[in-house]
């Protein structure tokens, strides 16, 4: 059956010179549908049909409902508690019955936190790979300190991360970063 704006679609080329066998090539009908709605100067009408085809599910949608309401929507417990019940349809039938009835997520907000300037740096170890260090090669891995207010950072790569190592990066970092006082606002 023809939609509206296909009809309205099939009208228009043919005003514009289309033949009834473009028309069908271009909309992929049938040549004798196009010359049907091309004759009659009256939009198609959708056949009345006054019955509904049962669904295999009809008779087990009450109990669904009653499941739903006390909170289960996960169609698998669902799909074998009907089928124990003689259910013999398909799974497919029965998700597109609970999906309106599933809550749908609310999205978090995410809540930054957020410190004034001086009072917190971040910091973290990454492991960054083997590299030719000395003329053999070495696990290299990046200490990061991120300071919490101006997100500025500090990296440093190191071949440990040991005590020695962190303390001495520690140093480093603040020394780099109280470089810079008045721009990125950190204190020691």
């Amino acid at each position: 059956m023809l939609k509206i704006g296909e009809f309205f679609m099939i009208r228009e080329l043919y005003q514009k010179g289309w033949t009834q066998t473009a028309i069908a090539k271009e909309t992929g009908f049938d040549r004798k549908t196009i010359r049907k709605y091309l004759k009659g100067d009256k939009l198609p009408e959708r056949k009345a049909n006054g019955k509904q085809k049962a669904s295999k599910l009809d008779p087990y949608k009450n109990y669904l409902l009653q499941r739903i309401q006390e909170g289960t929507t996960n169609c698998v417990v669902l799909f074998e508690e009907i089928q124990a019940m003689g259910y013999t349809g398909k799974m497919t039938i029965l998700r597109d019955f609970v999906r309106p009835y599933r809550e749908q997520p609310k999205k978090q907000a995410t809540l930054r936190y957020e410190t004034p300037p001086g009072k917190q740096a971040q910091m973290d170890w990454a492991y960054v790979g083997k590299y030719l260090v000395d003329g053999q090669y070495q696990d290299i891995y990046a200490f990061v300190m991120v300071l919490g207010y101006s997100r500025m950072k500090y990296v440093e790569f190191t071949t440990n991360m040991n005590v020695e190592t962190l303390m001495k990066c520690h140093m480093n970092a603040f020394a780099y970063l109280t470089a810079f006082p008045n721009r990125y606002s950190m204190t020691i």
